[in-house]
């Protein structure tokens, strides 16, 4: 698969350096983003192929960035929605607001990376 660029937003330093070596070590051009607001700025300026999206960021939640996503001119860019809470609820409101996919954290790396490229891959489908 050829280098695809990332967007990582995560408020987490852990998971961040966790999710930024792996997809640097897949080679792809990774930016990070710590809070919904940088989201969408990167979003715009990076204009990512997929987005590794918190569900629970500072100033605005996973849920709004991924409407405003979906609302926007990046709306094809693919989301995979990253989050603690993994309640039916919780994945049925990260799917409505647009989410391509949802991995509940704790998640094996080898299920990311899998997701990651099914979601990369021409016609995206999640695995």
């Amino acid at each position: 698969m050829p280098p695809r660029r990332i967007l990582i937003a995560e408020d987490e330093e852990s998971i961040i350096a966790s999710l930024e070596f792996l997809m640097r070590r897949a080679l792809h051009d990774v930016r990070i983003a710590r809070d919904g607001d940088e989201a969408l700025r990167l979003v715009d300026e990076f204009q990512p192929d997929l987005v590794l999206l918190d569900l629970m960021l500072p100033r605005r939640s996973g849920l709004e960035v991924c409407g405003a996503i979906r609302a926007g001119a990046r709306g094809a860019t693919r989301i995979l929605m990253l989050t603690a809470k993994g309640g039916a609820g919780e994945i049925a409101r990260g799917m409505a607001a647009g989410a391509d996919d949802y991995l509940v954290k704790p998640f094996s790396t080898r299920d990311l990376v899998g997701r990651v490229r099914a979601l990369l891959e021409p016609g995206g489908a999640p695995a």
